[in-house]
């Protein structure tokens, strides 16, 4: 395997039996391919998040250079959502 890197962890017991347990039952020839499928998970579930935070990071600043904050009418708001979904209702019943 090319670009291969080789490095030592630390698991706990229960993470090491459950490794074992994966490559025992022949789901996985060997431990570093059960490393590899966790990193692939780790690596999504990591590159979702950072791309969360640039989002709410870009929402904030669009926020701030939207003008000074103006009050809200949270009953309005009620309001016109409670309208809104019963015009929804209306329309698909």
């Amino acid at each position: 395997m090319a670009n291969v890197e080789k490095l030592s962890v630390a698991l706990t017991t229960q993470q090491a039996d459950l490794l074992r347990e994966a490559v025992d039952s022949g789901e996985y020839a060997t431990a570093s391919e059960v490393v590899r499928e966790a990193m692939r998970a780790w690596q999504e579930k990591w590159e979702a998040r950072q791309a969360d935070i640039r989002k709410i990071r870009r929402l904030w600043e669009e926020g701030k250079a939207s003008g000074e904050p103006q009050p809200l009418d949270f009953e309005e708001l009620r309001k016109e959502a409670r309208q809104k979904l019963a015009e929804v209702k209306r329309n698909a019943g």
